[in-house]
């Protein structure tokens, strides 16, 4: 299994990709972990990645871009994509057993007020 992490933070991964169950998943290659950078994949010369709301409201979101080109280019025919919400579906032990059995998972963490609803 593959997993892609998009993030703002990638640094806020190392401590768990490093240590415990999951360092130890790796080492035996039964699944190989990569954090990417969003601020990658910016078209803006200061890799700015979020900006107000469409419509208004306070706080600032993540805009689509910067995301749409992460996927794009990290996708392949046997991947899937989650995109990390508060709204989202509670993750529980049968959504683990269940994401186990892909062959690709892009997770798409956010930050800020959210995603520019475009994204979902």
């Amino acid at each position: 299994m593959k997993i892609d992490i998009l993030t703002l933070f990638p640094e806020m991964y190392d401590g768990f990709l490093n240590t415990s169950i999951i360092k130890s998943a790796v080492d035996r290659k039964l699944v190989k972990i990569k954090t990417t950078n969003i601020r990658d994949y910016s078209q803006d010369k200061h890799k700015k990645v979020d900006d107000t709301p469409y419509g208004g409201g306070s706080g600032m979101v993540l805009m689509c871009q910067p995301i749409f080109d992460a996927v794009k280019d990290l996708k392949k025919k046997n991947s899937k994509v989650i995109l990390m919400t508060p709204q989202g579906v509670k993750y529980n032990q049968k959504i683990a057993y269940n994401l186990s059995k892909e062959e690709h998972l892009i997770l798409v963490c956010g930050h800020y007020e959210g995603f520019d609803e475009r994204i979902r």
